[in-house]
Protein backbone atom coordinates (compact mmCIF):
# COMPACT_ATOMS: atom_id res chain seq x y z
CA UNK A 1 0.00 0.00 0.00
CA UNK A 2 1.27 3.42 -0.82
CA UNK A 3 1.48 6.26 1.67
CA UNK A 4 -1.20 8.19 -0.20
CA UNK A 5 -3.67 5.29 0.04
CA UNK A 6 -3.01 4.78 3.77
CA UNK A 7 -3.38 8.51 4.37
CA UNK A 8 -6.70 8.48 2.52
CA UNK A 9 -7.95 5.58 4.68
CA UNK A 10 -6.97 7.40 7.87
CA UNK A 11 -8.73 10.56 6.70
CA UNK A 12 -11.80 8.55 5.69
CA UNK A 13 -12.08 6.97 9.18
CA UNK A 14 -11.47 10.33 10.87
CA UNK A 15 -14.44 11.79 8.94
CA UNK A 16 -16.87 8.99 9.84
CA UNK A 17 -20.04 10.00 11.61
CA UNK A 18 -21.81 6.96 13.07
CA UNK A 19 -25.58 7.01 12.76
CA UNK A 20 -27.29 6.73 16.17
CA UNK A 21 -28.95 3.38 16.88
CA UNK A 22 -29.51 3.47 20.67
CA UNK A 23 -29.59 6.78 22.51
CA UNK A 24 -27.75 7.69 25.70
CA UNK A 25 -31.10 7.88 27.54
CA UNK A 26 -32.18 4.44 26.30
CA UNK A 27 -28.85 2.96 27.45
CA UNK A 28 -29.15 4.56 30.88
CA UNK A 29 -32.72 3.34 31.37
CA UNK A 30 -31.81 -0.21 30.32
CA UNK A 31 -28.80 -0.27 32.66
CA UNK A 32 -31.10 0.75 35.54
CA UNK A 33 -33.34 -2.21 34.67
CA UNK A 34 -30.43 -4.65 34.39
CA UNK A 35 -28.92 -3.43 37.68
CA UNK A 36 -32.23 -3.92 39.47
CA UNK A 37 -32.59 -7.47 38.12
CA UNK A 38 -28.97 -8.43 38.87
CA UNK A 39 -29.11 -6.92 42.37
CA UNK A 40 -32.24 -8.93 43.12
CA UNK A 41 -30.76 -12.15 41.70
CA UNK A 42 -27.52 -11.82 43.68
CA UNK A 43 -28.98 -10.49 46.93
CA UNK A 44 -27.01 -11.88 49.86
CA UNK A 45 -24.32 -13.35 47.61
CA UNK A 46 -20.74 -12.19 47.15
CA UNK A 47 -20.44 -11.45 43.44
CA UNK A 48 -17.32 -11.20 41.27
CA UNK A 49 -17.93 -9.02 38.23
CA UNK A 50 -15.50 -9.69 35.38
CA UNK A 51 -15.29 -7.02 32.68
CA UNK A 52 -14.09 -8.09 29.25
CA UNK A 53 -11.60 -5.50 28.00
CA UNK A 54 -11.52 -3.26 26.17
CA UNK A 55 -15.07 -2.74 25.00
CA UNK A 56 -17.04 -3.48 28.17
CA UNK A 57 -15.36 -1.01 30.53
CA UNK A 58 -17.81 1.86 29.92
CA UNK A 59 -20.85 -0.39 30.35
CA UNK A 60 -19.30 -2.10 33.38
CA UNK A 61 -18.52 1.21 35.12
CA UNK A 62 -22.09 2.42 34.74
CA UNK A 63 -23.58 -0.94 35.72
CA UNK A 64 -21.55 -1.65 38.87
CA UNK A 65 -22.30 1.80 40.29
CA UNK A 66 -25.98 0.85 40.19
CA UNK A 67 -25.67 -2.64 41.70
CA UNK A 68 -26.85 -3.02 45.31
CA UNK A 69 -25.04 -6.25 46.15
CA UNK A 70 -21.52 -6.82 47.49
CA UNK A 71 -19.08 -7.27 44.65
CA UNK A 72 -15.47 -7.45 43.58
CA UNK A 73 -14.35 -6.23 40.14
CA UNK A 74 -11.94 -8.11 37.91
CA UNK A 75 -10.93 -7.73 34.28
CA UNK A 76 -9.90 -10.09 31.52
CA UNK A 77 -8.87 -9.43 27.95
CA UNK A 78 -9.25 -11.86 25.09
CA UNK A 79 -8.49 -11.45 21.42
CA UNK A 80 -10.32 -13.21 18.61
CA UNK A 81 -10.55 -10.48 15.97
CA UNK A 82 -8.15 -9.07 13.45
CA UNK A 83 -9.54 -5.76 12.26
CA UNK A 84 -13.28 -6.26 11.77
CA UNK A 85 -13.22 -10.04 11.21
CA UNK A 86 -13.04 -12.92 13.67
CA UNK A 87 -10.04 -15.24 13.43
CA UNK A 88 -11.94 -18.12 15.03
CA UNK A 89 -9.08 -18.45 17.53
CA UNK A 90 -9.21 -17.01 21.05
CA UNK A 91 -6.08 -15.69 22.74
CA UNK A 92 -5.86 -14.70 26.43
CA UNK A 93 -4.12 -11.30 26.58
CA UNK A 94 -4.77 -10.26 30.22
CA UNK A 95 -6.05 -12.50 33.01
CA UNK A 96 -7.95 -11.89 36.23
CA UNK A 97 -5.77 -11.21 39.27
CA UNK A 98 -7.78 -13.11 41.87
CA UNK A 99 -8.99 -16.66 42.20
CA UNK A 100 -12.52 -17.40 40.98
CA UNK A 101 -12.75 -20.82 42.60
CA UNK A 102 -16.04 -21.27 44.45
CA UNK A 103 -17.24 -17.77 43.49
CA UNK A 104 -20.35 -16.49 41.74
CA UNK A 105 -19.17 -14.77 38.56
CA UNK A 106 -20.91 -12.30 36.29
CA UNK A 107 -19.14 -11.63 32.99
CA UNK A 108 -19.75 -8.13 31.68
CA UNK A 109 -19.41 -7.95 27.89
CA UNK A 110 -20.01 -5.17 25.39
CA UNK A 111 -21.34 -7.31 22.53
CA UNK A 112 -21.81 -11.01 21.79
CA UNK A 113 -21.94 -11.81 18.11
CA UNK A 114 -20.33 -15.09 16.95
CA UNK A 115 -20.22 -16.45 20.52
CA UNK A 116 -16.74 -17.91 19.97
CA UNK A 117 -14.97 -15.69 22.51
CA UNK A 118 -17.74 -15.98 25.10
CA UNK A 119 -17.86 -19.77 24.78
CA UNK A 120 -14.10 -19.91 25.37
CA UNK A 121 -14.36 -17.61 28.41
CA UNK A 122 -17.26 -19.54 29.95
CA UNK A 123 -15.38 -22.83 29.63
CA UNK A 124 -12.20 -21.27 31.08
CA UNK A 125 -13.94 -19.87 34.17
CA UNK A 126 -15.88 -23.08 34.81
CA UNK A 127 -12.64 -25.07 34.56
CA UNK A 128 -11.21 -22.77 37.23
CA UNK A 129 -13.90 -23.92 39.65
CA UNK A 130 -16.37 -21.03 39.70
CA UNK A 131 -19.57 -21.84 41.60
CA UNK A 132 -21.65 -20.09 38.94
CA UNK A 133 -20.93 -18.12 35.77
CA UNK A 134 -23.49 -15.88 34.07
CA UNK A 135 -23.22 -13.36 31.24
CA UNK A 136 -24.47 -9.80 31.10
CA UNK A 137 -23.99 -8.23 27.67
CA UNK A 138 -24.98 -4.76 26.62
CA UNK A 139 -25.55 -5.90 23.04
CA UNK A 140 -26.55 -9.22 21.51
CA UNK A 141 -26.14 -9.80 17.76
CA UNK A 142 -27.71 -13.27 17.30
CA UNK A 143 -27.69 -13.09 13.50
CA UNK A 144 -23.90 -13.71 13.57
CA UNK A 145 -23.96 -16.52 16.15
CA UNK A 146 -21.69 -19.46 15.37
CA UNK A 147 -21.63 -20.92 18.90
CA UNK A 148 -24.75 -20.82 21.05
CA UNK A 149 -23.93 -19.28 24.43
CA UNK A 150 -26.27 -18.64 27.37
CA UNK A 151 -26.83 -14.91 27.95
CA UNK A 152 -28.58 -14.30 31.27
CA UNK A 153 -28.85 -10.51 30.99
CA UNK A 154 -29.12 -8.69 27.64
CA UNK A 155 -29.34 -4.95 27.20
CA UNK A 156 -30.36 -4.77 23.54
CA UNK A 157 -30.61 -7.08 20.54
CA UNK A 158 -28.97 -5.37 17.56
CA UNK A 159 -28.96 -5.96 13.80
CA UNK A 160 -25.99 -7.26 11.85
CA UNK A 161 -24.39 -3.84 11.39
CA UNK A 162 -20.98 -2.50 12.40
CA UNK A 163 -21.57 -1.04 15.87
CA UNK A 164 -19.50 1.62 17.67
CA UNK A 165 -19.84 3.87 20.69
CA UNK A 166 -20.27 3.45 24.41
CA UNK A 167 -17.04 1.45 24.62
CA UNK A 168 -17.20 -0.26 21.22
CA UNK A 169 -14.65 0.84 18.65
CA UNK A 170 -13.43 0.91 15.09
CA UNK A 171 -9.62 0.89 15.20
CA UNK A 172 -9.76 2.30 18.77
CA UNK A 173 -11.99 5.22 17.69
CA UNK A 174 -15.53 6.06 18.86
CA UNK A 175 -15.31 4.35 22.29
CA UNK A 176 -16.14 7.70 23.89
CA UNK A 177 -19.49 8.21 22.12
CA UNK A 178 -22.29 8.36 24.73
CA UNK A 179 -24.64 6.43 22.42
CA UNK A 180 -24.53 3.27 20.28
CA UNK A 181 -24.07 4.04 16.61
CA UNK A 182 -23.74 2.17 13.34
CA UNK A 183 -21.31 2.63 10.49
CA UNK A 184 -22.20 1.53 6.98
CA UNK A 185 -20.08 -1.27 5.48
CA UNK A 186 -18.81 1.03 2.74
CA UNK A 187 -17.24 3.26 5.40
CA UNK A 188 -15.43 0.49 7.29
Amino acid sequence: MGITYIGALIMKKADLQPQPLISEDEISQRIDELASEISSDYEGRDLVVIGVLKGAWVFMADLVRRLRCPLRCEFIRLKSYSGTETTGRVELIFDTTGSVEGRDLLIIEDIVDTGITMDHLLRLLRERGARSVEVCTLLDKPSRRVVDVPLRYVGFVVPDRFIVGYGLDLDEKFRNLPYIGVISPSEV
